[in-house]
């Protein structure tokens, strides 16, 4: 037998804002909400965004030079994020790679360089970012 659970929203019963699951193995346990990826986007050369969760808009600074704007900010500047910047084969970003400038609570810079370290713009950059909403 097959079970389902509909719900519009979960809340933990003894914090609100904490709901702890127990590990694949049953001998841990984790907070639901610290494992949640809070900020994502995908975006393409020229700052066109593919897709987004979480995010208000996305800045071309220049060659391989973005800045996205976070919708719900992070409590602080100290979130885990992690950026990856590239492209297709044969394509114009096959020899990029992606970094993290600066975070800000409500916005995260990211660049893509080429080999060489030069700035480049990707054509295809991805932004996650990890922590506590404020």
């Amino acid at each position: 037998m097959t079970s389902q659970l509909k719900v519009d929203k979960l809340q933990g019963r003894t914090t609100a804002g904490s709901i702890t699951v127990t590990s694949e193995g049953t001998s841990v346990e984790t907070n639901l909400q610290q494992g949640l990826c809070k900020h994502w986007i995908r975006h393409d050369d020229g700052a066109t965004v593919n897709d987004s969760f979480n995010n208000a808009s996305l800045t071309d600074g220049g060659t391989g030079d973005y800045t996205a704007t976070i919708t719900n900010d992070f409590s602080n500047a100290l979130y885990a994020s992690s950026v990856t910047a590239g492209g297709t084969s044969g394509g114009a970003g096959d020899d990029c790679f992606g970094g993290n400038a600066t975070s800000a609570a409500g916005s995260i810079k990211m660049y893509a360089r080429d080999d060489g370290g030069s700035r480049k713009d990707s054509e295809l950059s991805c932004i996650m970012c990890f922590g506590d909403l404020a």
